[in-house]
């Protein structure tokens, strides 16, 4: 199957050919055609399965017809990094229609967002918290809306998005067309669907579970050697660019600093970044300035580097949702990617439950010649005290501030 199949109009076909798309993929060629007829639908994709632009290239042969300058099509993202890369399919695929994308969440100016709707758009890309922030001071009309999209709704209720949604869907016309993609179908996602959506389709293109074109390897070792073992990993690996998960901030901070002095192009994602930093860490790991990236969960939302070929778990995470987003970085479209997770004695249920999902057991490895029995230094131990964060539970160090995060800090929620 070609993209010449779907009869886009000329100029969305002009941007499938500078995107250089050819062949569709599964989510791709299953939801287009719905998504054109009108239909609601639920699309079920794990991420790097082209869902974007299953959902992108639709809205644009819709609006090339009828009334510009309003915005006739919504997109919610849980990031900013995710709702900027949304922002910037559209922009390639749209590149010919004349249609106006723009993106509004928080840690920017609110008037400069302002200003761009008030001169017109079609398409608006949003964190669900600076668009209530928008509705509240007036400065956008949805009356016209035709579209709504709710992109990595999984990912969004486990951020806390959820009131939120609900408040924007009462603001929304109820005649339109809903379209809800996610990774994942909690129960609250599946509530949502069918609170929100009409007589939708699902389209699912593989079981929600850890991509199947990734090799999984667990590394048991003690929490104070996890850095040596990464240091050493790294050294005996041959990787192009390497997205490493840790469970706290701080961590993610640190780690990169220390990969940074042992001499690796390395960078950190963490809730304490600029909007401006962020987006130069970003750019910086998708051009390889940056070979490795360190991140937390929630930070990495929305990072699409499609050579990506390590996963690496420093922290193992508390879900099994949680571990299937982060891994579904590599291993993306045909490629087959690497997924690395340490593991110490407090993650025996995680992995209990990642093989009943693989059906199968996971490679348990060693790195020969890497001293296991190496003791714990005292900086060791008091970091691994002070930033443990078992499932559930958060232990606060010693020397943390205790002073209230401000309304407008940077990151923990997207706003």
């Amino acid at each position: 199957m070609q993209f010449n199949l779907f009869d886009f109009h000329p100029l969305v076909a002009a941007g499938v050919t500078a995107a250089q798309y050819q062949t569709p993929t599964p989510i791709q060629a299953k939801a287009i055609p719905l998504v054109m007829q009108g239909r609601d639908i639920v699309g079920l994709a794990q991420t790097g399965t082209g869902k974007t632009a299953a959902f992108v290239l639709p809205i644009l042969q819709r609006l090339l017809h009828g009334q510009r300058h309003h915005v006739r099509a919504l997109i919610l993202a849980p990031t900013r990094e995710l709702a900027e890369q949304t922002h910037e399919t559209i922009r390639l695929l749209g590149r010919r229609t004349g249609l106006r994308s723009v993106t509004v969440y928080g840690g920017v100016g609110f008037g400069p967002q302002a200003d761009k709707l008030k001169r017109g758009v079609e398409i608006v890309v949003a964190c669900p918290g600076r668009l209530l922030d928008h509705l509240r001071q007036g400065t956008i009309d949805l009356s016209h809306l035709e579209v709504l999209v709710l992109d990595e709704s999984d990912r969004m209720f486990d951020m806390g998005f959820l009131p939120d949604i609900r408040r924007i869907i009462k603001q929304v016309p109820a005649r339109r067309q809903t379209l809800l993609f996610s990774a994942t179908m909690p129960a609250d996602i599946l509530q949502l669907s069918q609170e929100v959506l009409q007589t939708p389709v699902t389209v699912q293109v593989d079981k929600t579970g850890p991509a199947k074109n990734v090799s999984h390897r667990l590394y048991p070792i003690a929490p104070h050697l996890k850095t040596a073992l990464l240091l050493e990993l790294l050294r005996h690996t041959a990787t192009d660019s390497v997205l490493i998960f840790t469970r706290t901030k701080h961590r993610a901070k640190r780690l990169g600093e220390q990969l940074d002095k042992a001499g690796y192009r390395a960078t950190s994602l963490q809730g304490n970044l600029s909007q401006s930093r962020r987006q130069a860490v970003m750019n910086g790991f998708r051009n390889g300035t940056f070979q490795i990236l360190v991140a937390t969960d929630i930070a990495a939302r929305g990072i699409d580097v499609t050579q990506i070929s390590h996963v690496i778990n420093y922290d193992m995470p508390d879900t099994l949702d949680a571990y299937t987003h982060r891994i579904g970085r590599t291993g993306r479209q045909t490629k087959s990617g690497d997924a690395f997770t340490f593991i110490t004695s407090e993650d025996k249920d995680m992995v209990r439950r990642l093989e009943t999902v693989l059906r199968a057991k996971v490679e348990h490895c060693r790195l020969d010649g890497f001293d296991y029995n190496q003791a714990a230094s005292p900086r060791d131990a008091e970091s691994d005290r002070a930033w443990r964060q078992p499932p559930g539970r958060w232990e606060k160090p010693k020397n943390a501030s205790s002073k209230p995060r401000s309304k407008n800090a940077p990151f923990f929620r997207d706003r």
